[in-house]
């Protein structure tokens, strides 16, 4: 279970089979730090189907996809609203016939479905029951729809006197009808994603032993007739006229053990659950004389949060369990100490000592972190003091932790078994062991912390041209009246040829001219390409504008829980709540599979207060799969195509909006965008997705454009220059870039700036590659950028297979921002093969960095940004550059 932003995921494995219940994000990254392999799983079950218990579906199945030479296939369970996830993640998952799926439940439907569907759905839905396990599913609903509604610590529900008929009777007051309904007739209606589920999961008895000595005495000889009897069907006796029955020559059979889990998300699904019939068998209270036997529960685990689980009325109803082991897995706090991802925790805290200038995340929660901790829109205190009489005593049961497990079999070891939890992790034990490794360290974190000083008490010099000044670097001593040379001792991580290029890089743009350190802030959230692994997660950038709010470029899986990682759970909330748009570069997974659960919660966190849809900007083959999802869970956003965003397109709709107009030819026909270069010059319109050297390099689109309403897109387009107004930006271009059919990459301009002295300073410009092939079009629209976030994908010796993924090796990224005259380069996207630090070539990185999950880049210290380089180097300099991610199987997209 991960921190706050995911359903815990529950694994029931035998030797044969195994079974998960919920996928959130995060479970792939997860499995693989510990080798859990995930290609052994036969069939999963969410208890609700939304981006909670399934943003991590997605990649998980893409995974299973590419496994063998026809790909893995999977079972999948859920309500019936799983038709909707399904039907949606289909419109990126070529394989989505390898999911069989089996939805269970009331009929979905775009209206919803009447309450009383629910009452054809009372008794256990059993959809798994072989030799091994039998599992069921008990639907539970929200039993009122207008707020929450809590019952009064007396109630009936809970009392095991009171008789069934009884209990539906209390249950069945707060349904009536509708109150908005003007004949009162009309009953409540439920919506996708409201429905959650019970999970029973029952192994077989153990059959007692079998006894020879019984079965001589009733006149059987050894033989074919001792199976029979052990398998549980009756024999004739051998030596006597009589039947033998199975009762009669084994000993006491030992009932199987069960285990519930139950997922209650609101106090409203909480009446429900504890009125529900089906389960009485499993109550050790239970005084139903219509029932043969009451089944003992052995382990009930809660997949219910906090708020709701240490209600009365939900302790009471955990009591009726007698001596079941209870576990509650609903986000308790407890998780929060020790990272998830130890692995990824460790790379932060050595990067966090050498400069946490750049790298502020110490990748272990603080406990300034964890009192800030706010999971819940109430206080329990002012939950519990509403009822009344005295509170229980809460129910014992334990926190749940990672790799927690439930011994099932053999029975005489069933329990608890924590031998497997993650030990505790300290930062200084990992700044201890850094220490001892690479003793020079020390020395390396002090240079860096000199770079810094010497920043800030450096002073700009008056500018020598328009769009260019001269500034004293940080290492350049202040008193000169000329830039000294850095001397190699200096930076002793570098040669005498990268020395050369860093005395040669000392002219600072002009938009970085007074700038403050809450102008801008670029984070990389994720910089591994495919899918996440140990180290890296998948794409994402997070720009801070600080009081200009912040977006998102791309938003891969796992997004909201690398924002926790870098500003802890109440700055992430505040992170998501700050949005002004988000931006997706391509219909590749590990570029946006993050994204319904960061407009989840961004819905969530601003349902009180009034504010607008979040614009999201992204191919049209994106918005297909929002439309779809937004069945089953309502996302709160705005979609505008990146078609309407690249340079033709913006240029139609200032002269339409200049010329009063109401709508505009966008200019967005496929052939009109793929004929024109940056200049609006007409270019040779080609198919292939290949660049070699010496030919044009172009975009490609293979599919015609599809009609746009330009009424609509021409109002999106006035909310995105109204947003960008609000977030000092001037302008934000998409540019069609060289991956896939509607990838593109994206340029943002800030707005000029006016000094104290009445000077306007130019704004900064961004721009970021998402995926692509080196192309003219990127390198024209990054011209004069900067920064250029692009993405490096390969290792320069793989050049070949950079050019049939169409992505690019590590010296083509810095070739582009080279030919665009960029100030800095940043690379990201590297292939899973290289889990810590990718391969490169030293040589001409003068302008450029290497990114790092958490890599926190201040407009502010741009200037000294390739100095850090060599000390980054040097921390990894123990690693082996080797293949450790093997879980990697299928190519990077």
């Amino acid at each position: 279970m991960d921190t706050q932003d995911t359903s815990p995921s529950v694994l029931l494995f035998f030797d044969k089979q195994r079974f998960i219940f919920n996928a959130g994000e995060g479970l792939q990254r997860f499995c693989t730090e510990h080798k859990i392999k995930l290609s052994k799983i036969d069939h999963m079950f969410l208890s609700r189907v939304c981006s909670e218990t399934a943003g991590g579906l997605p990649g998980l199945l893409l995974t299973l996809a590419g496994m063998g030479e026809e790909g893995m296939s999977v079972n999948m369970w859920g309500p019936s609203d799983l038709k909707y996830l399904i039907d949606a993640m289909r419109s990126f998952i070529p394989n989505a016939a390898m999911v069989h799926t089996h939805g269970f439940g009331p009929a979905p439907s775009a209206k919803g479905s009447a309450v009383s569907d629910m009452g054809k759905f009372t008794d256990p839905i059993v959809l798994i029951d072989d030799e091994v396990v039998k599992i069921s599913a008990i639907l539970l609903r929200p039993s009122c729809f207008e707020g929450h509604q809590v019952m009064s610590e007396d109630s009936t529900l809970l009392n095991p006197s009171v008789g069934p008929q009884e209990k539906k009777d209390q249950f069945m007051k707060p349904l009536l009808p509708h109150p908005k309904s003007p004949d009162r007739k009309v009953l409540p209606v439920l919506k996708p994603g409201d429905v959650s589920v019970v999970y029973v999961c029952e192994l077989p008895e153990i059959k007692g032993k079998f006894d020879p000595a019984k079965a001589a005495a009733l006149g059987l000889k050894p033989g074919p007739k001792y199976r029979e009897l052990q398998l549980g069907n009756s024999v004739k006796s051998d030596r006597q006229n009589i039947m033998v029955h199975p009762s009669d020559v084994l000993g006491p059979s030992v009932p199987g053990p069960i285990v519930l889990l139950v997922d209650c998300p609101t106090l409203s699904h909480l009446q429900e659950l504890l009125s529900v019939e089906s389960l009485s068998p499993y109550y050790a209270d239970s005084l139903d004389d219509k029932l043969d036997d009451v089944k003992s529960v052995n382990c009930v685990i809660h997949l219910s949060p906090a708020f709701v689980t240490k209600t009365p009325d939900y302790q009471k109803w955990m009591k009726r369990f007698g001596g079941a082991q209870h576990i509650m897995a609903g986000h308790e706090i407890k998780n929060l100490e020790v990272p998830i991802l130890k692995s990824s925790a460790r790379i932060s805290a050595r990067l966090n000592y050498l400069c946490p200038q750049f790298f502020p995340a110490p990748g272990f929660w603080s406990l300034q972190h964890l009192n800030n901790f706010e999971p819940y829109t109430f206080s329990i205190n002012e939950l519990v003091s509403s009822f009344q009489g005295s509170v229980p005593k809460l129910c014992e049961g334990i926190s749940a932790e990672n790799l927690l497990k439930f011994t099932l079999r053999p029975y005489a070891q069933i329990g608890l078994d924590k031998s497997v939890i993650p030990s505790s992790l300290t930062p200084t034990e990992v700044i201890d062991e850094l220490i001892s490794e690479i003793p020079e360290i020390t020395d390396a974190a002090e240079q860096i912390s000199q770079i810094w000083c010497k920043s800030q008490e450096s002073k700009r010099l008056s500018p020598v041209q328009d769009d260019v000044v001269m500034i004293e670097e940080p290492w350049i001593n202040e008193n000169t009246s000329k830039p000294d040379k850095i001397s190699r001792e200096e930076i002793p991580c570098l040669d005498a040829t990268d020395m050369d290029e860093v005395n040669n890089d000392q002219t600072v743009p002009s938009c970085l001219e007074n700038i403050t350190r809450e102008d801008m802030e670029i984070v990389l959230l994720g910089t591994g390409s495919s899918q996440p692994s140990k180290y890296r997660n998948v794409s994402s950038v997070y720009i801070n504008l600080f009081s200009k709010g912040s977006l998102l470029l791309d938003c891969g899986e796992g997004t909201l829980g690398q924002l926790k990682r870098r500003y802890g759970v109440k700055g992430a909330d505040n992170a998501v709540r700050r949005l002004e748009f988000i931006w997706i570069s391509h219909i590749h997974a590990d570029h946006h599979t993050g994204l319904a659960r960061i407009l989840a919660l961004r819905r969530e966190l601003l349902k009180e207060v009034a504010h607008e849809p979040l614009l999201v900007i992204g191919p049209r083959k994106l918005k297909r799969f929002l439309d779809a999802y937004q069945k089953l869970e309502d996302l709160d956003m705005q979609f505008l195509d990146c078609r309407h965003t690249t340079e033709a397109s913006l240029d139609a709709f200032k002269d339409a909006l200049e010329s009063n107009q109401n709508n505009f030819t966008s200019g967005t026909d496929v052939e009109n965008l793929n004929s024109r270069d940056g200049q609006g010059v007409a270019v040779q319109n080609i198919e292939t997705t290949l660049f070699a050297r010496g030919s044009p390099m172009q975009s490609f689109w293979k599919r015609p454009s599809s009609p746009v309403d330009s009424g609509m897109t021409f109002e999106l387009l006035k909310n995105l220059k109204k947003v960008l107004g609000e977030a000092g930006l001037e302008a934000l271009v998409s540019v069609p870039v060289v991956h896939c059919p509607q990838a593109f990459g994206v340029v943002l301009k800030a707005a000029d700036r006016v000094n104290t002295v009445g000077k306007t300073i130019p704004g900064w410009k961004l721009v970021y590659s998402g995926d692509t092939r080196p192309c003219p079009e990127l390198i024209a629209a990054s011209q004069g950028a900067t920064v250029l976030i692009h993405e490096a994908t390969f290792e320069d010796g793989m050049a070949e297979e950079a050019i049939a993924r169409n992505h690019s090796t590590t010296k083509e990224a810095i070739e582009v921002g080279a030919s665009a005259d960029v100030y800095r380069i940043i690379l990201t996207h590297f292939s899973q093969r290289y889990p810590k630090i990718p391969v490169f070539d030293e040589k001409h990185m003068h302008k450029t960095c290497i990114a790092f999950d958490m890599m926190s880049v201040n407009i502010a210290d741009l200037p000294v940004l390739p100095r850090v380089l060599p000390y980054l180097k040097l921390l990894f300099k123990n690693e082996i550059m080797a293949d450790e991610f093997d879980e990697v199987i299928g190519s990077e997209t």
